[in-house]
């Protein structure tokens, strides 16, 4: 669960006291980006990777965010995270698009603002049961591999993946590609090497994704739903869960030796501490 006490442009406030303008970009079109960052004794895990991808992003997006301090933006965290106190967690920045759009006008004079959420560690399954999305990733949108706040696609194939008695669900895109989990990134071993999905597929450049491509040779393909079928090891990734096995898709089967995730986890969990 969130923190109740939430920073809104470098102010620390109650969440039930933040307001958004309705006739802004962010509130009617979604337009903003956001990044969730694991929280280790204070500190942001790969936090240089998660500033990164919010500046392109916003780039992508068309959202400015140059007002925003780095170094200011990462010391407003460390703040939030001693006034709720919390030391291990998790923490969700948001750049919020406040101006008007070129359809609805209203001579808007705020531009982008900031919102930095923290939460505790929840209660996470070692292992995750997968299943298949209905929901395709359209790999040719202009928000494909986009961390937006124009979330629902995901949001729905999660939620629809919980209703069916799973923890996750593979998602494809429109060529029937492997393409990613609805809120994490998915790695597959065969024979002993390390898969991942192309970027071309329409998939996120997650941030443990990064992690897992620096510490561990990893092949990043295009493969269709067989591919994952006939592996010998299946795995997820994201701040929010770090690693997390995964059972074969459409069972709850999980091999009982998984030695290349074991060795990542291990390494994981010894860069968190």
């Amino acid at each position: 669960m969130m923190h109740d006490l939430v920073s809104f442009n470098y102010q620390i406030t109650p969440a039930s006291e933040i307001h958004l303008s309705a006739v802004t970009s962010i509130a009617l079109y979604g337009k903003g980006v956001f990044t969730t960052v694991a929280i280790s004794d204070l500190k942001p895990f790969l936090w240089e990777k998660h500033w990164k991808r919010l500046n392109r992003n916003a780039k992508e997006t068309g959202i400015e965010i140059s007002q925003f301090d780095e170094e200011e933006v990462k010391s407003e965290l460390r703040r939030l995270l001693v006034r709720n106190d919390t030391r291990d967690g998790r923490s969700r920045i948001t750049f919020f698009d406040e101006s008007d759009s070129k359809i609805w006008n209203y001579g808007s004079r705020t531009k982008t603002s900031l919102l930095i959420q923290t939460s505790k560690l929840g209660v996470l399954s070692e292992r995750f049961s997968l299943t298949v999305s209905d929901f395709r990733v359209n790999s040719t949108s202009p928000l494909a591999g986009i961390k937006s706040c124009n979330y629902l696609d995901n949001l729905y194939a999660f939620e629809d993946a919980k209703a069916k008695g799973f923890d996750e669900a593979v998602r494809l895109n429109e060529c029937d590609e492997v393409v990613s989990a609805c809120m994490a990134n998915i790695f597959w071993v065969k024979d002993g090497k390390l898969f991942t999905p192309a970027l071309e597929t329409g998939c996120l450049s997650g941030t443990t994704r990064e992690w897992v491509l620096e510490n561990h040779e990893v092949h990043q393909t295009v493969a269709s739903l067989d591919k994952l079928n006939e592996s010998d090891e299946i795995f997820l990734s994201s701040a929010g869960i770090g690693l997390r096995a995964s059972g074969i898709i459409e069972t709850t089967t999980i091999p009982k030796e998984m030695p290349v995730y074991s060795k990542l986890k291990k390494t994981l969990d010894l860069d968190l501490s």
